[in-house]
């Protein structure tokens, strides 16, 4: 269970003529989510974290608000050729008194490794699921940490460094701090992974923290850090129009193109203070 790198031959080209020689490759399988039984959704994901995903997908679709509505999670039915169980299938069970997922969230058909939310690109879907209000939480982020948690984000993708075909997401404190960082071949899929690892160790709303994740940053990775009561999201590259819409609504602070000592500010840059700022603030 598990597998996160595959080996397969390849032949390699260039200036120096051919040769065959193996190579690592991100494996990528289908997750299909089950809520008491009944399939909510498949996500096309790399093997690993599933419960920790599963947690993060059910919280940031407004299914649960804490670790305390899931009653169990369990691998089931997903058998291949041979007998063996596949950990394709995951069914959570909901605690007493949890109401079942809207019917807008089932999703029966399969999520592709890049697609994310499909079809929810909604501003008052957010607006009327999420629990908590990131405009509200009053940290600030030196300017130099900020700039640098790309970096760090990056010295920690230890399977890309292998495959180079991985998405990661991680989670730090204001003062740089890492708390989690996961890979996954789609950039979703690795936010959720992060969002339920916080869910399961009740850390949500993770106020005072700051989500990196290492392309660019969608609808759906602004929906999952609103949702999570993440006040901080940056990326390494470009943001989508309706994510900085979303950030500018929500009050979150919105950071892109990281690279360089440098950055774009979308909104609420209030929170990145400067050293001359720090300087000048009052003890």
């Amino acid at each position: 269970m598990g597998r996160v790198i595959a080996r397969r031959p390849v032949l390699r080209l260039g200036p120096g003529g051919e040769r065959k020689r193996p190579d690592s490759i991100a494996v990528e399988e289908p997750l299909e989510i089950r809520v008491d039984g009944k399939p909510l959704a498949v996500t096309m994901r790399t093997p690993g974290h599933d419960v920790e995903l599963a947690h993060g997908f059910l919280h940031t679709e407004g299914v649960i608000g804490s670790v305390d509505d899931i009653r169990e999670a369990r691998y089931c039915d997903s058998f291949d050729d041979e007998g063996r169980n596949t950990y394709n299938v995951l069914d959570l069970g909901l605690a007493p008194g949890v109401p079942p997922p809207l019917a807008g969230v089932e999703r029966n058909f399969y999520t592709t490794s890049s697609c994310g939310v499909c079809g929810k690109a909604s501003l008052d879907a957010v607006r009327v699921k999420t629990r908590f209000s990131p405009a509200d939480d009053p940290m600030t982020v030196p300017f130099d940490v900020l700039a640098g948690l790309p970096d760090a984000l990056r010295a920690k993708q230890q399977v890309f460094d292998r495959t180079g075909g991985l998405h990661a997401a991680g989670l730090f404190t204001a003062t740089g701090e890492l708390l989690v960082v996961r890979e996954d071949v789609g950039r979703h899929n690795a936010v959720d992974k992060v969002v339920g690892w916080a869910v399961l160790g009740g850390m949500i709303p993770a106020t005072g923290c700051i989500l990196v994740v290492s392309g660019r940053t969608s609808f759906e990775l602004a929906q999952k850090t609103v949702m999570a009561g993440i006040p901080v999201l940056a990326a390494v590259s470009a943001p989508s129009s309706l994510a900085v819409d979303l950030a500018e609504e929500a009050g979150i602070t919105l950071a892109g193109f990281i690279r360089n000592g440098s950055m774009n500010v979308y909104t609420r840059p209030d929170r990145i203070t400067t050293a001359a700022e720090r300087l000048t603030s009052p003890a």
